[in-house]
């Protein structure tokens, strides 16, 4: 049976007080730099993501250095209906940065990393900005600002966050919440590198991750089960970038949501969900 398209539903009291004291209505004079963008926040703070148990293990080689970086990503709620799992709380959570704006086209676009060739650990690899929580951070938009801010300079006033994705689980059941957050200004954002962390900062269609034109996957195995690494090719300004793994896999659940589409390839998860083929017939709209 097919799955259905993903819907924006309304917020449960649990996430409207992690998303802003219970607040989701946006003030009349709020500014979002264009209608569009207005429109997309004011969907998205209406959205709930599927609930789940909870799955942490520390996964440390992937939070050296900026993001957090794994070959695979599983959206929580699938994983923890499998047999092969008991899932339990654990103490170890990170949170990444799905940083959206609109370029001069009125095209959404995303803000990625590539990590420093001097890390020990996934050198040069894309990630989302994020990492691990800190006990100083209040809750996942905190942590996901915080990471930004050190990574790539981005001050937390010029990001408005307006929801959260259900968790991933990296291939070392490291908890990962992606955080979204909206630019209504590019020109008011001068990124500030912190190269012992971060070689370069590019930015990348959001519709891109629904998409057959630079994607490829390959077939692996996960605790006993099949699942599929999307991969995608992305040349920006001449250079050349593999956004692969949980990055790609929180990017396309994040495209599915924000544009209301599947992708038009199978989107498989270790044996609990996949999405069935159905190419596009037109450019996805917000």
């Amino acid at each position: 049976m097919a799955s259905a398209s993903p819907s924006l539903l309304p917020l449960d009291s649990q996430q409207k007080q992690q998303q802003g004291g219970g607040q989701t209505a946006m003030a009349a004079d709020e500014n979002w730099g264009t209608m569009k963008m207005r429109a997309l926040a004011e969907r998205l703070r209406h959205y709930r993501a599927p609930s789940g148990g909870c799955v942490d293990e520390d996964d440390q080689e992937s939070l050296k250095g900026a993001g957090v970086v794994s070959s695979m990503g599983v959206p929580e709620s699938k994983v923890v209906t499998a047999e092969a799992l008991k899932p339990s709380l654990g103490s170890k959570k990170a949170a990444v940065l799905i940083c959206l704006f609109q370029d001069a086209d009125g095209e959404l676009r995303v803000l990625l990393t590539k990590r420093a060739g001097s890390l020990s650990s996934h050198s040069g690899e894309v990630a989302l900005p994020g990492g691990k929580m800190d006990d100083g951070d209040a809750d996942d938009a905190a942590t996901a600002l915080r990471e930004a801010k050190e990574e790539i300079g981005l001050d937390p006033s010029a990001a408005k966050v307006v929801t959260l994705l259900e968790p991933f689980l990296s291939k070392h059941l490291l908890r990962v919440t992606p955080v979204v957050a909206l630019i209504p200004d590019k020109h008011k954002f001068t990124p500030c590198l912190n190269l012992a962390e971060v070689d370069a900062l590019f930015d990348a269609p959001l519709a891109m991750f629904l998409k057959d034109e630079h994607h490829r996957s390959e077939q692996r195995e996960w605790l006993g089960h099949p699942y599929r690494v999307h991969f995608f090719d992305f040349n920006f300004k001449g250079q050349q970038y593999l956004i692969w793994g949980l990055t790609a896999a929180i990017l396309i659940r994040a495209a599915c949501i924000i544009y209301q589409q599947i992708p038009s390839f199978g989107e498989f998860t270790p044996g609990f969900d996949h999405f069935p083929k159905q190419p596009h017939e037109k450019e996805p709209k917000l």
